[in-house]
């Protein structure tokens, strides 16, 4: 088990960048910072939304890395459990206290396997995906070692064109190898379309949502003509999570980075062609910088570079000004341009990452923060458990 966070023996500035009852002005630079309000009603948004949809909401741990994000989603939201991409984040979250996770990926390396089906005597329900015959077996040995059961989802490839089979007779023999093998129980379908979620236009995602739900319904009423259930049938992110709800064969969302937003996924247009994250969402998740240099009349210089962030899906924005644009990184610096001069050495500036979930990787704390002080100091809990 984790050992409880002794906060008390952390030091400011060099274990931690803040602490709780400080400023807001006083947190170190660069970190990520939690605005709690923007946070909670994204929560609860999304739940009263799942709520009102008879949807299960199984949130993307991986997407914050967090056990006190992931259990603000259960309280605030009514989230039924998490996602997890790899068996070590899945550990951490049952570790934790959650008790319903589902590992949204294939696990097929004997030691991997081996500590899968050992987390249900942390008291988790304990979900895996498979793709491939062969991993039934490995799975049903691993089990029947341990004494647990795990429940398994077959991954259907809906059009992300990564793991996942295609064809519902694929999906009814994996189904029966699961349902005779000792120690598990075939649960349902993982069926996400993660290719779509960030295309631009409303009518553009909906398009490939309407060939993914027609792949799952006749892979679903397949499976019923051999008198197999599936249970749940899993899938939705923020960009589909409408779709997927008013689909009748889901019935169980997946959905993440709803909670923070990020740049990317805020340039996406809702049904009336306003960006998400200008109505729909609001941006809860920042990285704090801090200029530390305008030795250049136009240009200030921030301690936020790569090493704060990552910039896969493009640079941050700098929230809530339009005088001002982050425009270059590298390793320990970012380029601002400020071409009226406007900032100054020591001004601190909120920037909203291009992607949220590997920026969250590469920081060890949030710092929630509520009317200018400094709330709650919660770590990345599953950070670098990418094993």
């Amino acid at each position: 088990m984790n050992a409880p966070v002794k906060f008390d023996d952390l030091e400011v500035g060099y274990d931690v960048p803040a602490a709780v009852g400080m400023d807001e002005a006083d947190i170190q630079t660069p970190c990520l910072v939690l605005d709690l309000d923007a946070l909670e009603r994204n929560i609860k948004k999304m739940g009263d939304y799942a709520k009102a949809h008879g949807m299960r909401h199984r949130v993307h741990g991986k997407m914050h890395k967090s056990v006190d994000v992931a259990k603000l989603q259960e309280k605030l939201g009514g989230a039924v459990g998490v996602c997890c991409q790899k068996v070590s984040e899945a550990e951490v979250f049952a570790r934790g206290g959650i008790k319903d996770v589902l590992v949204s990926n294939q696990v097929r390396d004997p030691a991997k396997i081996d500590r899968l089906a050992r987390l249900p005597k942390l008291g988790a329900r304990t979900i895996v995906c498979v793709d491939d015959i062969d991993n039934v077996a490995e799975l049903s040995e691993a089990a029947q070692k341990h004494g647990t059961t795990l429940e398994v989802f077959i991954e259907m490839d809906v059009g992300a064109g990564r793991c996942g089979v295609i064809g519902a007779d694929k999906v009814v023999e994996i189904a029966k190898a699961i349902d005779a093998a000792p120690g598990l129980k075939f649960s349902g379908i993982q069926a996400y379309q993660g290719a779509m979620q960030h295309i631009d236009s409303y009518e553009g995602r909906k398009e490939k949502l309407d060939i993914a739900i027609a792949m799952v319904q006749e892979a679903v009423e397949a499976l019923k003509a051999e008198g197999l259930e599936a249970e749940l049938v899993s899938g939705g992110g923020t960009g589909s999570y409408y779709f997927e709800s008013n689909s009748g064969v889901y019935n169980e969302l997946q959905c993440g980075s709803y909670a923070f937003m990020d740049a990317d996924y805020g340039r996406i247009l809702d049904q009336d062609g306003n960006r998400i994250d200008q109505g729909e969402w609001e941006n809860a998740f920042f990285l704090l910088t801090q200029v530390m240099s305008h030795a250049k009349a136009d240009k200030a210089i921030c301690d936020a570079g790569l090493k704060a962030q990552s910039v896969d899906s493009g640079l941050p924005f700098v929230y809530g000004r339009d005088d001002v644009e982050y425009i270059k990184c590298s390793d320990e610096h970012g380029v601002i341009s400020d071409p009226q001069g406007n900032l100054k050495v020591g001004d601190k500036l909120k920037l909203v990452p291009g992607h949220c979930d590997p920026t969250a990787n590469v920081h060890d704390w949030y710092i929630g923060v509520r009317n200018g002080k400094v709330e709650a100091v919660w770590p990345v809990s599953a950070r670098g458990k990418a094993y």
